[in-house]
C-alpha cells in the first residue's frame, strides 16, 4: 500500500467529506497516519464523532480503492490528494477543497496566478470577441486561464490561451476519462500538453447536470478572480460567480448590450457589485497586483542569466553600493566605453538605477 492508496482510501470512508478530509490532513499531515492513529486521537479532531472514528478504524473497502487506482492507471491519469505538495495552492485555501483530484497534464506553481473566464454556451459575436481578447491578453501576461471546457465561451477561452502560448486548466463535470462535449477531443489533448485537465469525479462518471455546480466550485477555487463574459439569468456561469464571491474571490463581468438576453446575467452581476471589466488589465490591477512583482522578478532573473561575463562583473562591482562611473571602471578594470555601454544596458533591463552625477546603484 502506497501513499496514493491511503489518500484515496480516506476519501472512501463513510462520513468523510471534503471538510473533514481537510481537517484530518491538517491535523495528522498524512492519510496513512490517519488510519494508524488511535480511536482517541481521531476523536480529538473537530467533527469526528464515534461513528466516523469507527469507520476509519474498521475500514474494509481496500478492493474498491485498488479498483479505482487501477482505473486511473488505465486512463493514463494521475491522482493528487490534499497531502501532496503539488495540490493547487489556491484550491487548498477554500473551506471544502476536493479531497482528490484526477489529473491529466501538469499543475505547476505558476498556476497560482490563475483567472477563470466563463460564459454562455451560445455566445453572441460580441461575447466571442470579448472572450478572445480577455483570454489572449491574460495568457500573454503569463496568467493561467481556468474554465470548464464547455461549448461556447469556455472552449474559446481555452483555445485562445493556447494560441497565445499560455497555460490553461480545464475542469470537467465528469470522469477525467470522458471527453465532453465530444467535439472537444482535439482541444482536450492540447490542454493536456499545455496545462491540465482535472476532475474530482471518479473514473467513468458520466456528464450530468447535477455535477456542474461542483465543477464550477472548483473553477472558482483554482482562481484568484472570475470573469463572466456573457451570461443569461439562468446561466451556470452565475453559479461560478456565486462560488467565487463566497470563496473571497473578485468577480468581474463584461457589460453587455441593453435588452440582450445573453447579457442580463452579467449586467445584473455589475448591478450587484461585480467589477465592470473592459480590459484584461482591469483584472490584473485588482486581483493580481503581486503578480506584477512576480513577473518583474522573473524577468530580471531571466535577464541576469543571459548577461555577458563583463556585464555580470559590473553588476558585482555595484553590489558594493552607489558608485560613480569612474569608480565602476576602475574596479572592473574594463574600458570606460564598454562600461558606459554595459551600464546603459543594465539600466534598460531594470537591474540598476542611474542617479544624478553619473552615479549608479544596483536595484
Amino acid at each position: 500500500m502506497n501513499k496514493k492508496f491511503f489518500g484515496v482510501a480516506l476519501s472512501f470512508v463513510p462520513g468523510i467529506g471534503n471538510v473533514l478530509y481537510k481537517r484530518l490532513i491538517e491535523h495528522f499531515k498524512r492519510a496513512e497516519v490517519v488510519f494508524k492513529t488511535t480511536f482517541k486521537e481521531l476523536m480529538e479532531v473537530e467533527g469526528i464523532g464515534p461513528q466516523t472514528a469507527s469507520a476509519i478504524k474498521n475500514f474494509d473497502r481496500e478492493i474498491l480503492v485498488e479498483k479505482e487506482l487501477l482505473a486511473v492507471e488505465k486512463a493514463n491519469a494521475g491522482i493528487i490528494t490534499l497531502e501532496d505538495d503539488c495540490y493547487p495552492s489556491n484550491l487548498f485555501k477554500i473551506s471544502d477543497p476536493p479531497s482528490i483530484l484526477y489529473v491529466k497534464g501538469n499543475i505547476t506553481k505558476a498556476d497560482q496566478f490563475a483567472v477563470a473566464v466563463v460564459g454562455s454556451r451560445t455566445p453572441s459575436k460580441y461575447g466571442k470577441c470579448a472572450a478572445n481578447l480577455i483570454s489572449r491578453d491574460l495568457a500573454t501576461e503569463g496568467i493561467t486561464i481556468v474554465s470548464g471546457m464547455a461549448r461556447g465561451i469556455d472552449s474559446i477561452c481555452h483555445k485562445e490561451a493556447l494560441r497565445a502560448g499560455g497555460r490553461t486548466i480545464a475542469v470537467l463535470g465528469n470522469g477525467i476519462d470522458i471527453i465532453y462535449p465530444p467535439e472537444n477531443e482535439a482541444l482536450y489533448h492540447e490542454i493536456i500538453k499545455n496545462g491540465a485537465v482535472i476532475s474530482d469525479f471518479p473514473i467513468a462518471t458520466p456528464p450530468d447536470s447535477v455535477n456542474f455546480p461542483d465543477r464550477n466550485r472548483i473553477i472558482s477555487g483554482l482562481s484568484l478572480g472570475v470573469v463572466v463574459v456573457e451570461a443569461g439569468t439562468k446561466s451556470g456561469s452565475l453559479i461560478t460567480a456565486r462560488f467565487a464571491a463566497s470563496q473571497g474571490r473578485n468577480v468581474f463581468a463584461v457589460p453587455g448590450q441593453i435588452g440582450s438576453m445573453r447579457s442580463k446575467g452579467t449586467n445584473r452581476l455589475i448591478k450587484n457589485g461585480a467589477s465592470l471589466l473592459e480590459h484584461a488589465n482591469d483584472v490584473v490591477d485588482i486581483v493580481l497586483p503581486e503578480y506584477r512583482n512576480h513577473r518583474a522578478t522573473r524577468n530580471k532573473t531571466r535577464v541576469k542569466e543571459n548577461l555577458s561575463e563583463n556585464a555580470k562583473l559590473v553588476l558585482t562591482v555595484l553590489t558594493e553600493g552607489p558608485l560613480h562611473i569612474d569608480m565602476v571602471t576602475a574596479r572592473s578594470r574594463l574600458n570606460v566605453n564598454e562600461v558606459s555601454s554595459i551600464l546603459l544596458t543594465l539600466e534598460l533591463d531594470g537591474l540598476i538605477t542611474h542617479l544624478p552625477g553619473k552615479i549608479f546603484i544596483k536595484n
